[in-house]
């Protein structure tokens, strides 16, 4: 109920607002099929997604024969027995890309059509992503616009490792040679420049940073979808600007109030100013609306260090050791998992994570876990660091 309570706060708290972007999918949404006393509830949802799926980046059309996507959708059952599902197919191919069902009744205070259309369209959005970047993979290089070179470099942003980044980055500079103000591919890189540092990726961090900083300031001029936002956001923080940060977040957020990306950035900003028990919130809405994106590993990080930054460092490294299960190319997770096991006395793990993470970063050092670690509150990076010399990290 608190986490509802937040969601619902959040999606009437801050104005609605739409903007047109090029590039965008388009999806035939026609009616949905029902029995007659379900056609007021049908109508009602139906309106309710074409606003959810244009505030997501979606073109949406009744016009199937335009459309790239088709999602249909029906109602069977009456008062709490009723139950709704839509399918998401791609046009092209005929194959199902994702289902969703909803089961209870409609309409009423438990579950109002916008909050119901909202987190529908948040359970699609991993799938259609998905989609087109296999779509963009599917073109010949030389038919590739920087739209499809940005969907080409998105997984490989999104991977937090240090071969991805690099192919990202190569990609990511082709759509900006090709479209200077490409608002996708400018956001993108300049988070991947900031994950370099970050993560302990980079040759030269401070080229590095300056290459993200200028990139990431040139976005905030371009942005005006809710991923671009969301995109931003994450270089925003790498940069240690949380007031920037939290403005673009708060922006899309008001923009697409399912956007488990921008939801996941807020709760990072929390674990960044302190406020912990607000962050946690924050990750779970993100998992709650889209628990099978490829960022949902980052959420169970944040919920970690969240934990971590209120002294319960058992749930801190049982959090972040699931996220490595989901993610185990994320070797820089040992970071701050390691010293959670150092603090909760359990010496023979926290020996094994920092083995693991010197495995991939064999020179690194305390100093460098400095200058790498996002903008943690001051006694967070003190333990980080206190935790990591106890077990034979070299200053």
């Amino acid at each position: 109920m608190k986490r509802q309570a937040v969601f619902v706060g959040a999606l009437t708290s801050t104005p609605s607002f739409f903007v047109s972007r090029r590039d965008r999918p388009t999806i035939a949404l026609g009616p949905i099929d029902t029995r007659p006393e379900n056609n007021e509830a049908a109508r009602s949802i139906a309106d309710e997604l074409a606003i959810a799926l244009t505030r997501a980046g979606v073109s949406v059309t009744n016009r199937p024969g335009s459309a790239r996507y088709h999602l249909t959708g029906l109602i069977r059952g009456s008062d709490r027995q009723t139950r709704l599902i839509f399918r998401l197919i791609d046009a092209e191919t005929g194959r199902h890309l994702s289902a969703h069902r909803f089961d209870g009744a409609f309409g009423d205070d438990a579950a109002p059509d916008e909050q119901l259309a909202t987190r529908i369209v948040a359970a699609l959005q991993p799938c259609l992503r998905l989609a087109e970047i296999d779509r963009a993979g599917r073109k010949p290089d030389i038919d590739l616009s920087p739209h499809d070179l940005a969907l080409r470099a998105m997984p490989y942003v999104l991977s937090l490792n240090a071969d991805g980044n690099a192919h990202a980055l190569d990609l990511l500079e082709r759509a900006m040679e090709r479209d200077p103000d490409h608002a996708l591919s400018t956001a993108l890189a300049a988070w991947a420049y900031g994950q370099r540092i970050v993560y302990h990726f980079a040759v030269t961090p401070e080229k590095d940073r300056a290459r993200s900083a200028e990139l990431a300031r040139k976005a905030q001029n371009l942005a005006g979808d809710a991923t671009v936002l969301a995109v931003l956001g994450n270089a925003l923080t790498f940069l240690h600007d949380l007031d920037a940060a939290e403005q673009v977040i708060r922006k899309a957020l008001s923009i697409d109030g399912g956007s488990a990306w921008a939801w996941s950035r807020s709760g990072w900003i929390d674990v960044y100013n302190g406020d912990a028990e607000s962050a946690i919130e924050r990750f779970k809405i993100a998992l709650d609306l889209a628990p099978n994106d490829c960022l949902t590993f980052n959420s169970m990080v944040g919920i970690g260090c969240a934990n971590f930054e209120s002294g319960r460092y058992r749930e801190a490294a049982d959090w972040q050791r699931r996220a490595l299960v989901e993610h185990p190319s994320a070797t820089w997770i040992h970071r701050t998992m390691c010293p959670a096991y150092v603090l909760v006395g359990a010496e023979s793990e926290a020996r094994r994570s920092v083995t693991a993470l010197r495995e991939v970063y064999p020179e690194l050092t305390v100093s460098e876990v400095q200058h790498g670690l996002p903008p943690l509150p001051q006694s967070y990076r003190d333990r980080v660091v206190d935790a990591l010399q106890s077990v034979g990290l070299p200053l």
